[in-house]
């Protein structure tokens, strides 16, 4: 057989495919599959054979690609993002470095409503070559899989223009984009009064999202000042009712209790969590759902506290990370800091860390097995990395280890190897 692409001299190769079918949870976490000296062969836009290096001798291809004896990984999945907005909000940090509370900076028409505003004035083409822009980003990052949530518009739509952009994106971009409705994102002006009526609201959508297949999920923000736990567990029921799967923004700021509806509702997955009860970490342990953390929110907000990652590992919740890239909380595509940050901040092993970006994050947004492994028969989403080992990645903070990225089984993004690109620019 002749392959489309060989990659060969593979230094170090993390799989992922522990034969598993659901996440990896608490413990499980804490282990790397890493094969040595090998070589992949890819035909169709799927790996089809994963050998030692000395088979690729034999093997024929279009096109091969020398590894050089460095990292390669599945492609890294971002399951939390705010992909399509409009505008950007770099003048709340001066409030924010002030000590304004980001509750605060809402009531004074900032935050969410400020984006919303922009978004709603915005036409689809510009928010399409706005979240182009970040997704290519993104993809310069090593993230070849990435959930987009809605929740910009809180109004019909606006809020069917950012799902249909979604949509439309994930078609045409190499980067796979899987949508959640996140509607219930805050309270708009015209509704302040009337939480209800606008849950409403945002129900009737769902027969044109189910109809255009515009989302998979339906997130509501459930926290103090924006949706009680009593609204949310009614909106999440009537979505979970239509067939949708369910995310929650769950005790992010107030320990509400939103890790504890999550596993009532056997929600896909529970995010942000900084405030999670130790009732509520267990039950996301007892009943599997996936505890999607976000530290560069943390870090952005100059919170003292951080989700207690360690404690959920303890209890055997499955993790995993995300960007939760947004203009106001967290503006970053890079999900490689995430990485770094999640080991400083959460004390979280390397092998809990790759993990996370990797298999459990596809199972966080419905498609565990299918991405964030390297297996034969499976779609051929890769990066090589500019590092020889796994643990270079976040050991070495705040700069791109990305050297190729094939999507699909093709390159889609190709820096070279920057150690060698070093050295010629000084001859």
């Amino acid at each position: 057989m002749k392959y489309d692409l060989i990659l060969e001299n593979i230094g170090q190769l993390l799989t992922m495919d522990y034969g598993k079918e659901g996440p990896l949870c608490g413990k499980e976490m804490d282990q790397l599959i890493v094969r040595e000296n090998m070589s992949i062969a890819i035909k169709d836009g799927k790996v089809e054979e994963i050998a030692a290096a000395s088979a690729a001798l034999d093997w024929e291809a279009d096109k091969r690609i020398d590894c050089g004896g460095r990292l390669v990984t599945p492609g890294l999945i971002d399951p939390h993002t705010h992909l399509v907005f409009a505008g950007s909000r770099e003048h709340e940090m001066g409030l924010k470095q002030q000590g304004v509370p980001y509750l605060e900076i809402l009531k004074r028409g900032g935050g969410i409503l400020s984006t919303v505003e922009k978004t709603r004035a915005a036409s689809e083409e510009d928010l399409y070559k706005k979240a182009a822009g970040h997704l290519n980003e993104m993809l310069s990052y090593g993230t070849t899989t990435v959930e987009a949530k809605s929740g910009y518009g809180l109004e019909a739509g606006a809020e069917l223009k950012q799902l249909r952009t979604a949509k439309k994106l994930n078609a045409e971009h190499p980067v796979d984009v899987v949508s959640t409705f996140l509607g219930a994102h805050a309270i708009p002006a015209e509704r302040r009064n009337q939480p209800e009526v606008f849950l409403d609201e945002m129900l009737q959508l769902l027969d044109v999202i189910e109809k255009e297949d515009l989302a998979r999920f339906v997130d509501i923000f459930c926290e103090t000042g924006v949706f009680t736990i009593e609204q949310s567990r009614a909106f999440l029921t009537k979505a979970k009712q239509r067939g949708f799967g369910l995310k929650i923004h769950a005790d992010e700021i107030d320990p509400l209790g939103g890790a504890e509806l999550a596993a009532e509702l056997g929600a896909v997955s529970a995010e942000h969590l900084v405030g999670a009860s130790e009732a509520g970490i267990k039950r996301l342990a007892e009943t599997g759902v996936i505890a999607c953390l976000l530290p560069g929110t943390s870090f952005y907000l100059n919170k003292p506290d951080h989700a207690k990652a360690r404690k959920m590992l303890d209890e055997g919740v499955a993790v995993t990370l995300a960007t939760d890239f947004n203009p106001g909380s967290c503006p970053t595509e890079n999900l490689q800091l995430i990485m770094s940050f999640a080991a400083v901040m959460y004390k979280m092993t390397v092998k809990e860390i790759w993990n996370a970006v990797t298999v459990n994050a596809a199972h966080a947004i419905g498609l565990g097995g299918q991405r964030g492994v390297i297996a034969p028969m499976q779609q051929a989403d890769l990066v090589i990395w500019n590092a020889d080992n796994y643990e270079y990645i976040p050991y070495h903070f705040g700069v791109n280890h990305v050297g190729t990225v094939i999507k699909k089984g093709a390159v889609v993004y190709d820096k070279g190897d920057c150690h060698e690109r070093a050295s010629l620019s000084f001859t």
